[in-house]
């Protein structure tokens, strides 16, 4: 055994002191190259703190609005159709102005807000799963398998989702015609909307996946055995989900326009849990009338959560494309 001297164990372990520590998650995110994207463009940041104040308002509606639209105790006819705070005849309890029914519309904005971002956000992730797992057996098994999926989505792509999804909600309608279908409207909603998107997030992870499915590391999980589920899973799907992201921050804008828009016509959420569509379609029959604020104000939150989403969605395509980098 060679002889190490005193000096030499202390240089050791002084250098081993002075070794800088593995870098945590949270300082690799702050050194990453999609950060400092985001930090040099000040659209982006603006509309990541617009995004962040709007969801917070929402998911906090029952904590921050200030009264609460569904507790009938609290309504009364008399309040409706109150004009702004700023207008004659307005009431300091009302900010914005009530509705036809006295409720008050900033409260039942940041509600009715809650209702489209949780609708958005389950279509998203119900569509992204559905589609996701197609597009992954699809790419990998090829043949009939993958013939048969695709056509099934060229056949939907020549339908507006807007289409499939009143479809989808007559079909229910007519399952659950006998029952109440105000507790069934949330989730026939969703997935309505689910089955309108699923296609984007298939054809994108089919594309993916027919290219990682011939490279090296894929091949030598098959030879050693692997199944083809842990491949797919485990191998292949986390270098796919790049144009994932990029795909489901714009569908939830679309998402929420889309419920909207439903909720507009009347085959969405009904009245009594009023989203921003809802409320829009409320007050559409009062906008020339004279009560404008009652279609006026949801419509600019709806278009306001939408716009600084559709930013994010903008910035993270463009930070994730490496041909823009």
């Amino acid at each position: 055994m060679p002889y190490v001297s005193n000096e030499e164990v202390t240089a050791a372990v002084q250098d081993r002191s002075n070794e800088k520590p593995p870098a945590g998650r949270v300082s690799r995110i702050l050194d990453s190259d999609l950060f400092h994207s985001f930090l040099r463009s000040k659209i982006t940041v603006v509309a990541a703190i617009a995004t962040l104040i709007l969801f917070l308002l929402s998911f906090l509606a029952p904590w921050v609005a200030p009264h609460n639209p569904f507790d009938l105790a609290t309504i009364s006819i008399l309040d409706a159709r109150v004009p702004p705070i700023w207008q004659e005849y307005s009431d300091p309890r009302f900010l914005l102005g009530t509705d036809d029914q006295g409720r008050d519309l900033l409260s039942g904005i940041f509600y009715g807000m809650r209702i489209s971002l949780i609708i958005g956000f389950c279509s998203v992730i119900a569509a992204a799963v559905l589609g996701i797992s197609l597009g992954l057996v699809a790419g990998y098994m090829g043949g009939r398998v993958d013939s048969f999926i695709m056509r099934v989505a060229d056949v939907q792509l020549t339908f507006p989702a807007i289409l499939i999804a009143l479809l989808i909600d007559g079909i229910a309608a007519g399952i659950f015609g006998g029952v109440d279908r105000e507790f069934f409207a949330f989730y026939i909603l969703i997935v309505s909307l689910a089955l309108s998107f699923w296609v984007q997030y298939a054809r994108t992870v089919r594309g993916s996946t027919m290219v990682e499915k011939n490279k090296e590391y894929v091949q030598a999980a098959r030879v050693i055995g692997i199944p083809a589920v842990i491949i797919m899973v485990r191998h292949i799907l986390p270098n796919v989900m790049g144009p994932v992201m990029v795909i489901a921050t714009i569908n939830l804008a679309l998402a929420i326009v889309t419920e909207a828009t439903l909720s507009f016509l009347g085959v969405g959420m009904p009245p009594t849990q009023p989203s921003l569509g809802t409320l829009i379609a409320i007050g559409n029959d009062f906008l020339y009338s004279g009560e404008w604020w009652i279609a006026i104000f949801p419509g600019l939150a709806l278009a306001l959560l939408v716009l600084n989403v559709n930013l994010l969605g903008d910035w993270l395509r463009d930070a994730l494309n490496p041909k823009l980098r």
